[in-house]
């Protein structure tokens, strides 16, 4: 599924091809995804202006004039694919939702698997939605600090990396992206939450950030169905330190007979990848 890197990368995508347009053509070519859509969602985006995007933990946000938000989920085989208007292609198949504007973009909503999702939601209440309600802090925001991180995993007898997994501690962090941030804080996946707070939680957040901020300037990781909104593929999969990497050096370490290496173990159902040298 898209972690938040790969949904910033979409969004920023779509907001640089929709943003001051106003959509000309809306269509739905099934009755939902993952969930139904919204009755008359067609109706209430054709002739709309799309004002603006914003993204919360792994969701989109569409802002259009009158009011109202698209909330989109692209779940875990979504793209948005995007193309001129009458392009002498056929549609991509499995495209769900379709959207023209007045300078003659074509964007499809495509999900083969159709767990994605779309929904409206009125602006103004956006973070009170059942989807958003409770979520955690964004972690590129200024107001994730050490001192936050601390407060929200006092106390916890998990192991941190399902911790930081739960999107009421921190919003849009995903598999991947949190083993390659606790490899580059040194910390291991396997440490209890509650033994965080602290000196820990002060090399941590700084790695969340710079994990984040590296996945977004390579466009995402493009793993299995994911791609940019113009189509490109995301590179930071050739960037990845531990996550992925079961058994190659550990590139902290001078290798064997002292490291043996990356080492996957099974966490809450997930591979977990880190360097049981390093990372404590």
């Amino acid at each position: 599924m898209p972690e938040l890197p790969e949904v910033e990368t979409v969004m920023r995508g779509l907001a640089g091809l929709l943003t001051g347009h106003t959509l000309t053509f809306a269509a739905t070519n099934r009755d939902g995804m993952r969930w139904p859509f919204p009755p008359g969602l067609a109706e209430r985006l054709t002739g709309a202006r799309v004002e603006g995007f914003r993204r919360r933990g792994k969701y989109m946000l569409m802002r259009i004039s009158g009011g109202d938000s698209v909330l989109i989920h692209l779940g875990m085989s979504g793209r948005m694919v995007s193309r001129p208007a009458g392009a002498n292609t056929p549609p991509p198949a499995h495209e769900h939702l379709v959207l023209q504007t007045d300078d003659g973009q074509r964007v499809g909503f495509v999900d083969p698997r159709r767990f994605g999702s779309v929904d409206l939601v009125p602006t103004a209440a956006e973070d009170r939605h059942k989807l958003l309600a409770g979520m955690g802090p964004e972690p590129l925001e200024e107001g994730f600090t050490p001192g936050l991180l601390s407060e929200s995993l006092f106390g916890k007898r998990t192991p941190v990396k399902a911790a930081l997994l739960d999107q009421r501690v921190v919003a849009g962090l995903g598999n991947i992206y949190v083993a390659e941030a606790l490899f580059r804080a040194g910390i291991s996946p396997r440490r209890l939450a509650h033994t965080i707070p602290g000196a820990r939680a002060a090399r941590l957040v700084p790695a969340i950030k710079a994990v984040l901020e590296d996945a977004i300037a390579a466009g995402g990781s493009s793993l299995r169905d994911y791609v940019q909104a113009d189509g490109e593929l995301g590179h930071f999969q050739d960037r990845f330190q531990v996550y992925d990497r079961e058994g190659t050096p550990c590139p902290l370490c001078p290798g064997p007979p002292s490291c043996r290496g990356v080492s996957r173990i099974v966490q809450s159902g997930r591979s977990t990848f880190f360097c049981a040298r390093t990372q404590r």
